[in-house]
């Protein structure tokens, strides 16, 4: 606790934001890009937004998990629960609506109805309890984090034949890339890179924000002090007119990442193009297991069929924000369904679900005020 304190010190901090009010101070409007659903939280919870001056703003990316998943993957996965095979899945997907509003919208929805839905801590759950031979289906959903304990499993082949995987793994540095292609006209002058998935991917997988856009990154922790450090040397580097990559989260993340993570997701799954919730298909942003594991893959054992890129649609609820809210380009507060129709207790889209979903740390914290916690 007492080496966390020194990331959580008023003082400091305090310091921190004069030096952000003095180097922006001629700088025009600065916008910068949290990816991560954590970062957003630390933002939000800590009040840092409320830190910033007034030409400085820091707006949300599309680095959560939950809020992404297509919802065809829900419909499927409510769909073979209610048929009778048993589904595991993490405590954020099980609250995840689909697009329709047709009973069940959820898994939790329809365990209530009487299906087989267990929320579990890890794969390692699921492998557990599969073991009684009941026809099983794990809703595999996350980034590079995520991915790899599942696949590591895979690729020793240490599931039991009636356990079958629900792949939704999305890969992040690709869709940063679409979002700087797709909607220019709201440029971002920094990205603060996300410190979980760096820790899989490396630091480096971000160096084409800076070598090829010409934008200020920064790989951060997620207290306080790192993030207040993050924004002072974007900053930095807005002034200086140079973009590079800075690792600040070093205690962590390294350069190549983790190697054998890294291992797992390349020998056991190809890339793909991939669909996101509200977005579209992102080339080769997905992954998808390769054919010598395909008895593991529930759309072969189940037959589910995943829509192309061209019978593809817009699968958010009818007035929900939360693509928009996702790349940035709005906040939680310009969606009209917030905190009317769409509470954290009773979500109408997938942002509202997720601890590391937007419209839920606005909801929660978003009139937190700054250093409060301190």
């Amino acid at each position: 606790m007492k080496a966390l304190a020194q990331f959580r010190n008023e003082e400091l901090s305090r310091k921190i934001v004069r030096a952000i009010e003095r180097l922006s101070a001629d700088l025009g409007n600065i916008k910068i890009m949290n990816f991560c659903g954590t970062h957003e939280w630390t933002i939000s919870h800590y009040g840092i937004r409320y830190l910033m001056p007034d030409n400085v703003e820091l707006v949300a990316g599309p680095g959560c998990p939950v809020c992404i998943t297509p919802s065809v993957y829900i419909e499927q996965a409510i769909k073979l629960s209610m048929e009778g095979i048993r589904v595991y899945t993490y405590g954020d997907t099980f609250k995840l609506p689909k697009t329709g509003l047709s009973s069940p919208r959820s898994l939790e929805e329809a365990k209530a109805s009487g299906a087989d839905v267990r929320v579990v801590y890890s794969i390692l759950d699921a492998i557990k309890m599969s073991r009684d031979g009941r026809q099983s289906l794990f809703f595999a959903v996350g980034f590079e984090t995520t991915a790899p304990s599942t696949l590591t499993q895979v690729m020793r082949r240490s599931i039991p034949d009636n356990l079958k995987f629900l792949i939704a793994y999305r890969l992040t540095p690709p869709i940063m890339r679409y979002t700087l292609d797709n909607f220019p006209e709201s440029p971002i002058r920094g990205v603060i890179a996300p410190g979980h998935v760096s820790a899989v991917t490396g630091a480096k997988a971000w160096e084409f924000l800076p070598k090829e856009y010409g934008i200020p990154t920064v790989v951060s922790g997620f207290e306080p002090i790192d993030v207040l450090l993050t924004i002072l040397e974007i900053l930095k580097q807005n002034k200086e007119g140079k973009s590079r990559l800075v690792n600040e989260y070093s205690r962590v993340v390294t350069w190549e990442g983790n190697l054998e993570a890294k291992k797992a997701i390349r020998e056991t799954c190809d890339v793909v193009n991939a669909a996101w919730r509200g977005i579209g298909y992102v080339p080769m942003s997905g992954l998808t297991l390769k054919e010598k594991y395909r008895s593991y893959d529930a759309k072969y054992s189940f037959g589910l069929i995943e829509p192309s890129a061209i019978e593809w649609k817009r699968d958010l609820p009818p007035g929900c924000k939360c693509a928009e809210v996702t790349l940035g380009i709005a906040k939680p507060t310009d969606c009209p369904h917030f905190l009317t129709r769409c509470t954290p207790d009773r979500p109408y889209g997938p942002c509202m679900v997720s601890s590391e979903g937007t419209c839920f740390i606005w909801a929660k914290y978003g009139g937190r005020m700054a250093l409060k916690d301190l």
